[in-house]
């Protein structure tokens, strides 16, 4: 049938919407690619836009893939950054098919249909502010990958000052349970070992539909062959202790929580409407390795150069990601987007300053994520190999082991961590 090639920017939830895609195509005929080359007959591009970087991204590999793709080649792009975009836009960079947050479900028959012949410019984007139904992306086993990203949620309504998901995603929608168990259960049946549960604003999955998180983990829990259970990044006010009772009860949960700080001081914090001040930030830590693990790796994002952020109020920032304890870090410097209130804000921080911050605060980060990996030299962990010999620890670590075959769960003797990455010694 053809050459297909998939792209996916962005979250964890744009890498389960390009499984998914990927997998309606495969199951149709296509061999599905993730390297650009001139023998591909179409392109799928799922965009992100969470930074004016990501918007800059996103248009430069759209303009890349259809100099490659030539006047006969279809082009499809979907996700956030496609969602923002006039159809005038979208013709003017050689888009055939715009998809945005919402009618992915139509993109790989609107491909196939192109394919066939029948070529004329499709908007397939609902009305996200008014769109409120569940889209249905079932997965049957993972294409582009070893884990399963199953998507729960979609959707926030949180609105935080510098953030512009909330206008691209539309409401807050979860999945119903029983199509999240099913697939569960189907995509481990096909030989899935880890999956994980992603979403927009994942920790209010459930609300408005009667049910929980807590209460969804405890249900998937239920399933004997799951080995191996994650969560994608949780805002830290949905870390409740029904949550935690729930996640440490569930023995398949790996010990890893993606928690954002974005910002250590408290009136930064409230600029940014967090909800949450940085000693409470430090106590959840503490609460959720006293419940769940004291070896729990907590990863966090850290937004660098927030409108009115003095040298102390970032000084407070890197106390509290000492305080915390964290593992792995991520630093974003602040980047205005425009419809944002922060965007808006009169004491926006120079770029100079911005630059020079989120490299202190890498350097921090890299020290802490070295300090917490060091506990385990000389320890045996289990990895999930994923693709020659590299996967992840349960505490969700990056590990090498030679000579270990893929998608298999090892034990392994960590003997070095270097760069990021754990260097073990196969102990099977």
């Amino acid at each position: 049938m053809g050459l297909i090639y998939i792209h996916v920017f962005g979250c964890r939830t744009s890498l389960c919407e390009g499984e998914f895609i990927a997998g309606e195509l495969e199951a149709s005929g296509f061999e599905v690619t993730e390297t650009l080359n001139s023998d591909i007959r179409a392109a799928v591009i799922v965009t992100c836009s969470v930074t004016q970087e990501a918007d800059r991204k996103c248009r430069q590999l759209v303009r890349r893939v259809r100099k490659t793709l030539g006047d006969d080649g279809i082009l499809a792009v979907c996700g956030c950054w496609s969602q923002g975009i006039t159809p005038e836009a979208a013709c003017e960079l050689g888009i055939d098919i715009l998809a945005g947050s919402k009618g992915k479900r139509s993109v790989p028959s609107a491909v196939i249909q192109m394919l066939s012949g029948k070529r004329s410019f499709i908007d397939i984007r609902p009305d996200i502010r008014v769109e409120t139904e569940w889209e249905e992306l079932p997965m049957i086993s993972p294409v582009m990958h070893s884990r399963a990203f199953v998507k729960i949620q979609d959707g926030c309504n949180h609105f935080c000052t510098y953030c512009i998901i909330p206008y691209l995603r539309g409401k807050p929608v979860s999945r119903p349970p029983e199509n999240i168990i099913n697939e569960v259960q189907r995509l481990i049946d096909n030989g899935t070992k880890e999956i994980i549960f992603t979403g927009i604003h994942l920790g209010i999955y459930g609300r408005e539909i009667g049910t929980s998180l807590a209460e969804l983990i405890r249900r998937v829990s239920g399933i004997k062959e799951l080995k191996r259970l994650r969560l994608g990044s949780l805002e830290p006010f949905c870390l409740d202790e029904n949550l935690m009772n729930a996640l440490a009860e569930c023995e398949a949960f790996c010990h890893h929580l993606h928690l954002p700080l974005q910002s250590g001081d408290d009136e930064v914090l409230a600029s940014m409407r967090r909800g949450y001040t940085g000693r409470k930030f430090v106590e959840l830590c503490g609460t959720a390795r006293s419940r769940i693990s004291a070896d729990l790796h907590i990863s966090s994002d850290i937004l660098v150069g927030f409108p009115g952020e003095s040298s102390a109020a970032f000084q407070r920032t890197l106390d509290v990601m000492e305080a915390s304890g964290f593992g792995r870090v991520h630093v974003f410097p602040y980047s205005a987007r425009n419809g944002t209130i922060a965007a808006a804000m009169s004491n926006q921080i120079p770029d100079a300053v911005k630059t020079s911050r989120t490299s202190e605060a890498i350097s921090l980060g890299r020290k802490l994520f070295s300090d917490y990996a060091g506990r385990f030299i000389g320890r045996e962990v289990e990895i999930l190999t994923e693709r020659n010999g590299r996967g992840h620890t349960r505490h969700y670590i990056e590990a090498e082991c030679e000579g270990i075959s893929d998608n298999e769960i090892v034990k392994a003797e960590v003997i070095n961590f270097d760069d990021g990455n754990f260097e073990c010694l196969d102990r099977n």
